[in-house]
């Protein structure tokens, strides 16, 4: 189904400082009111959607129950291989910025370890992407570095299918131009965030690239998890093997506790990694084919 908004998601990225997180609930009040998604109250999704602004540009893919449980098993035991990181990002200083909006929940002797982890060929370290060369991040410089790669690989090639055959789906649904539109943004993420039995409270990826979209799965044995989008006044059943591809930087989001547990997979760009590398921005995705702002 498509889901319109009344909101300009365009005019709405422009409200957003490069830095906001997305935290200050007085300012994400205002931005609501100066921008409304164009329905009452908060409305539940809970099958496959695609969510438009008002211009037709594309804010959001919602796609429940899309990983098999072949790949779900690949990710729950890629996982495992980082359980040191994970377990020491829980208690790094220098993971602070990730780790100051998570909190964890699940059981503490089963389950997958808590943490939350960024993997990436190419990633600064905090303070200096003005004044250094991007480095292989810290999980990857370990001896366990081929295997970890290894192991993401299939479920890697996975998310990357996902958003190109969404042009499939588009061509089922009346909308013949986005195959063209996400011809853009069949891209090869260069981050991989891993979150392991981690709350995330509202807040925005400010790490992202605006007007790329993100993709995250989700996988494991828990139940009632919702995705909030307060901004969008959108909520998502987040069931296990649900896939959600969105402006993590735009859009306000976050999942509450769930009862079990749980294992998130973030794909995107990091936007410092591509100004670095001189790579121009593209435009944003739209039922009637890309543009730019």
């Amino acid at each position: 189904m498509t889901v319109q908004m009344q909101m300009d998601i365009a005019r709405y990225s422009k409200l957003i400082s490069p830095k906001d997180t997305g935290h200050n609930e007085h300012r994400e009040a205002r931005l609501l009111e100066r921008c409304p998604p164009g329905h009452e109250g908060k409305r539940l999704v809970d099958e496959p959607a695609t969510i438009v602004d008002a211009s037709g540009a594309i804010i959001a893919w919602y796609l429940p129950d899309t990983l098999t449980d072949t790949t779900q098993k690949e990710i729950r035991e890629a996982t495992d291989l980082l359980a040191p990181s994970l377990e020491k990002s829980v208690r790094a200083d220098d993971n602070w910025q990730t780790n100051q909006t998570l909190f964890n929940w699940g059981s503490e002797d089963v389950g997958p370890t808590p943490g939350c982890i960024n993997l990436s060929l190419a990633w600064f370290q905090q303070g200096h992407e003005n004044v250094s060369d991007p480095e292989v991040s810290a999980s990857l410089k370990g001896p366990s570095c081929e295997n970890i790669l290894k192991a993401i690989a299939r479920p890697a090639a996975i998310v990357i299918e996902a958003l190109s055959n969404l042009g499939n789906i588009a061509l089922s649904k009346d909308l013949p131009q986005m195959p063209e539109a996400l011809q853009y943004w069949a891209s090869v993420f260069n981050t991989l965030s891993i979150i392991s039995n981690r709350e995330t409270p509202h807040h925005q990826d400010h790490m992202s690239i605006a007007k790329c979209f993100d993709i995250l799965t989700t996988m494991e044995n828990y139940s009632n998890a919702r995705m909030t989008m307060p901004s969008l006044q959108l909520e998502f059943k987040y069931n296990s093997s649900c896939m959600i591809a969105f402006y993590r930087r735009i859009v306000r989001h976050g999942v509450y506790d769930v009862e079990g547990d749980r294992i998130a997979w973030a794909w995107y760009m990091r936007d410092a990694v591509h100004i670095y590398a001189g790579v121009p921005s593209c435009g944003w995705a739209s039922v009637d084919g890309p543009y730019s702002v």
